[in-house]
C-alpha cells in the first residue's frame, strides 16, 4: 500500500507541543513495520528513515490550515507520490483533496482522522462550538467545513467512543451519513514514556508532586484549572508543576490568542506552583513526569482524547480529571470529580493513602496497553482498508 499522510503542524516552532506531529512520529514507523510505503507531507519530517518526506509550508494560522488547503500543491503532490490512500489529518481539507485526486486522475481513498473536533456536546445534547475556532464568528463556517470534509472522506477515524458519538451526532444534524465509514482508532502511546508500575512508588511522607502537562490556552479550561491549582497547593499536601509547552511563541500567534502567556504568568505567581519547560526534549519531559506522583487532566469541554493524559498514565501516574467527555470514558471512576472539593479530596488521598495510590498507578499503566504503536497501526490499517 502507498499511503500519503498529509500532516498539518500547528506549532512548527515547538514540534514536541504538537500532538498531531507526535502521533505521526510514533505511528508511521509502525506502519512501515507492517509493510506500508508511507510518505509524510509536512513542514518537518516525521517517523524514521523508512518514511518518505515531502516538505510543505506550515500554515500561518489555524484558520488557513482549515480554509486554505492549497489545491495546486495538492495536485502536484498526488501526481508525484501516486498514493493508493491519502490520510487527511485536517478534515476540512478533504473536499480539496477529493478535487485534487480527480484532477490528478486517481481513485485513491481518502481517510480522514479527526484529530481535533471544532465542537462538543453538553450533557443535555446541545452542540457547542469550540471557542478557539470562533474568532470573528468563524465557528459555524468551520463546523460546516468539517461536515463537508466528513462527506468527502471514504473512511473517518476518531480517537474514542466519545469522539465517535459526537462526530456522528454532528454529522446527522448536517445531513452527512457516516454509515459504515466511521472507525474508532486510538492514538499511539510513546513507548519512551512507559514505565513498569512496579517502579512507581507512593508519595513519601504524605506529600505528593502533581503535574499539569497541557496547553495553557483559555479553551482548555485553564482559568478553571488555575482556580483548582490555588486550592490544591493551599489545602492538600500537594506541590504542583505546570508545564510551559510553547516557550516563546511568534508575535502572530500571540496576537491571535494571548491566553497561554497570560495564564502561564498567573500560575507562575502562585506559591507552591512551579512552571517548567521540557525545552522540546523528550528525555527531559520523561524526567519531569518521573518526578511527579500524579497528573491532572485539562478542563477542556470538547475533549475527545488527550495525549498528555496518556503520557502520564504510561509512566504509571494516576490522573485526576473532571467528569466530562473522553475523560469520563477513559479514567477510573475513583479519580473523576465534578467539584473542586472532590478534586482536593482525591488529590489528598493519592498523597496519603499508599494502597489507593498503588492500585491506581497500576490501573493507569494498564489503561494504555492497547495504545502500543504496533497495535494501533494494525487497527489503523484495518480501518482504512
Amino acid at each position: 500500500m502507498r499511503l500519503l499522510y498529509l500532516l498539518n503542524i500547528s506549532n512548527p516552532g515547538r514540534l514536541s507541543a504538537d500532538s498531531g506531529f507526535t502521533f505521526a512520529d510514533l505511528l508511521t514507523p509502525a506502519l512501515a513495520d507492517a509493510g506500508v510505503d508511507v510518505t509524510v507531507a509536512s513542514p518537518a519530517p516525521a517517523g524514521d528513515a523508512r518514511v518518505g518526506f515531502a516538505p510543505t509550508i506550515s500554515p500561518s494560522t489555524k484558520y488557513r490550515a482549515r480554509l486554505d488547503p492549497g489545491l495546486d500543491e495538492l495536485v502536484a503532490l498526488v501526481r508525484r507520490t501516486k498514493p493508493e490512500v491519502v490520510v487527511a489529518n485536517q478534515i476540512e481539507a478533504a473536499p480539496a483533496i477529493r478535487a485534487a485526486l480527480l484532477e490528478a486522475g486517481t481513485n485513491a481513498r481518502i481517510a480522514g482522522y479527526c484529530h481535533y473536533l471544532p465542537f462538543s456536546f453538553t450533557d443535555d445534547g446541545d452542540l457547542e462550538l469550540d471557542p478557539s475556532m470562533d474568532d470573528g464568528g468563524l465557528g459555524r463556517p468551520v463546523l460546516l467545513a468539517f461536515a463537508a470534509g466528513l462527506a468527502a472522506c471514504d473512511r473517518v477515524l476518531v480517537h474514542s467512543a466519545t469522539a465517535a458519538a459526537w462526530t456522528t451526532a454532528a454529522a446527522d444534524r448536517m445531513g452527512v451519513d457516516l454509515a459504515e465509514k466511521l472507525h474508532t482508532v486510538p492514538a499511539p502511546r510513546d513507548e519512551r514514556l512507559v514505565r513498569d508500575p512496579a517502579d512507581v512508588l507512593p508519595p513519601p511522607d504524605g506529600r505528593a508532586a502533581a503535574i499539569y502537562n497541557h496547553r495553557l490556552y483559555a479553551h482548555y479550561g485553564t482559568a478553571r484549572f488555575t482556580a483548582l491549582a490555588r486550592r490544591l497547593v493551599a489545602e492538600a499536601p500537594v506541590e504542583l508543576t505546570v508545564m510551559d509547552l510553547f516557550g516563546t511563541r511568534s508575535p502572530e500567534r500571540v496576537r491571535l490568542d494571548p491566553s497561554p502567556e497570560r495564564h502561564r504568568d498567573e500560575l507562575a505567581a502562585l506559591d507552591g506552583v512551579t512552571v517548567a519547560s521540557d525545552r522540546g526534549d523528550r528525555v527531559h519531559y520523561r524526567n519531569l513526569l518521573a518526578s511527579a506522583h500524579f497528573g491532572i487532566a485539562p478542563f477542556r469541554p470538547g475533549c475527545p482524547w488527550s495525549m498528555s493524559v496518556v503520557d502520564c498514565q504510561g509512566m504509571g501516574l494516576p490522573v485526576i480529571a473532571p467528569r466530562t467527555g473522553w475523560l469520563a470514558e477513559h479514567i477510573d471512576d475513583d479519580l473523576l470529580f465534578v467539584t473542586d472539593d472532590e478534586a482536593v479530596r482525591i488529590a489528598a488521598r493519592l498523597a496519603t493513602d499508599g494502597e489507593f495510590y498503588r492500585v491506581h498507578a497500576k490501573r493507569a499503566h494498564a489503561s494504555t496497553a492497547d495504545f502500543a504503536p504496533s497495535a494501533v497501526a494494525a487497527r489503523y490499517l484495518e480501518a482504512i482498508a
